[in-house]
């Protein structure tokens, strides 16, 4: 089968090119034509040797995704699904902004997590991506974009890459690292370490190798400000629980490109979104814990993030009014706050709505089921009294009441 170039960066091409008994500026080229130039065809390479063009046509190619199908929101957002073969589909998403085009990149055909306010996560695992599937939502969306806004090299459409695509990015470290290499080489994509995100929902080991191997900007999904509530929406909280992961995240800014870690916040309507859990929030970042021990400090910006409905959750969005009285708490202790746009919801693009087409490996229905049993979440704190605040969720999470432990008992007071 011949090999999709598509699945090296720099070094790996430049290797692949000697053992065909070719120079390394020839892989540089080489490297330049297909992601500078988005060519697919080698024929098209007129600079290169035609004894070259020769051995590519014979022993690689440039394996670009089939796209399923294209979506264009009103906003300007456009969302690409993109066969990955098996019965898996993925979704990449392009966000238009005044100061820059950020492209939305898929790293799994699903997702193992299982985070509760998830779409991707509802509906399971299939496999990871190769980095070639990675690298390819990126070159197949630059050229396209470039192409329809008659735009030529050196102007790019997409400068600001972010890895919060379908899947959780460190659990396929392996195909990850060469794609970021990819975004970043000079001879490929040229992008900013500023401007290359990977957001991770807290995998501890993998965040410490990648600040070894590749430091690029840091989001980490937070959620809840105790590992009880963030045990219940984010799973792996158990096996990496907030002070090993805040730790983490302070050993990381020692290589980082930003001086800050974004943390993200899904604002959950009665869940997580109380005055009283964001002055917990303000203590962690203060190197507080919940109980009042010393934590690392962790400089950090926060991003709230209005919480996408979709049925199986059984969660609601935070008002409008709570989520900015909750970044109000935050900016006030001088924390830099913003409140996430919500881009592309009328094609279900939105931030935790990408889900695809995944064939399941790991019963995630049946187990997120469970889960609203077995790990019932509790109300946040309440503001103050109104109707519906301050109760249990047991009727929208698939919990039984009398197994619900008390509202506010769970707080991070």
């Amino acid at each position: 089968m011949a090999v999709n170039l598509l699945d090296f960066d720099l070094e790996g091409l430049a290797a692949w090119c000697e053992g065909l008994g070719e120079k390394r500026f020839r892989a540089v080229q080489l490297f330049r034509w297909i992601h500078q130039k988005g060519a697919g065809d080698f024929a098209a390479m007129t600079d290169l040797a035609r004894s070259l063009r020769e051995k590519l046509q014979q022993h690689a190619e440039i394996r670009a995704l089939p796209v399923f199908g294209e979506q264009r929101s009103a906003d300007g957002t456009v969302k690409w699904l993109f066969d990955v073969g098996g019965g898996n589909a993925v979704e990449a998403v392009f966000i238009p902004e005044a100061d820059r085009g950020t492209l939305c990149v898929s790293s799994q055909a699903g997702c193992a997590v299982g985070c509760r306010f998830c779409s991707t996560g509802h509906q399971g695992f299939s496999r990871n991506l190769s980095t070639g599937e990675i690298v390819a939502q990126l070159w197949h969306a630059e050229h396209s974009l470039r192409r329809a806004l008659g735009l030529a090299p050196p102007e790019r459409a997409i400068d600001n890459v972010v890895m919060m695509g379908m899947g959780e990015p460190l659990q396929n470290y392996a195909a990850l690292v060469p794609a970021l290499r990819v975004f970043l080489d000079d001879h490929g994509y040229g992008l900013s370490r500023r401007r290359v995100t990977v957001s991770t929902s807290g995998v501890v080991p993998m965040i410490d190798r990648l600040r070894e191997d590749c430091s690029v900007a840091l989001a980490v999904s937070l959620h809840a400000p105790d590992d009880t509530l963030r045990e219940s929406l984010v799973p792996l909280n158990r096996k990496y629980p907030l002070a090993e992961l805040l730790a983490a995240c302070r050993r990381y800014l020692d290589r980082a490109p930003r001086d800050f870690i974004t943390f993200e916040y899904c604002m959950l309507d009665g869940v997580n979104d109380s005055d009283e859990q964001a002055r917990a929030l303000v203590r962690l970042a203060a190197g507080q814990g919940p109980a009042g021990e010393a934590w690392p400090r962790v400089p950090c910006k926060f991003n709230l993030i209005p919480f996408n409905p979709f049925p199986a959750s059984g969660l609601k969005r935070s008002p409008r009014e709570r989520v900015l009285a909750f970044a109000a708490i935050l900016q006030d202790a001088g924390i830099v706050t913003t409140v996430r746009k919500t881009r592309g919801d009328d094609i279900d693009a939105a931030c935790g709505q990408l889900a695809g087409e995944v064939l399941d490996r790991t019963q995630a229905a049946e187990r997120l089921a469970r889960r609203r049993v077995d790990v019932p979440l509790v109300a946040a704190p309440s503001n103050a009294p109104a109707p519906g605040r301050g109760r249990s969720l047991a009727s929208t999470v698939g919990s039984a009441p009398s197994t619900t432990t008390p509202a506010g008992a769970r707080s991070a007071a």
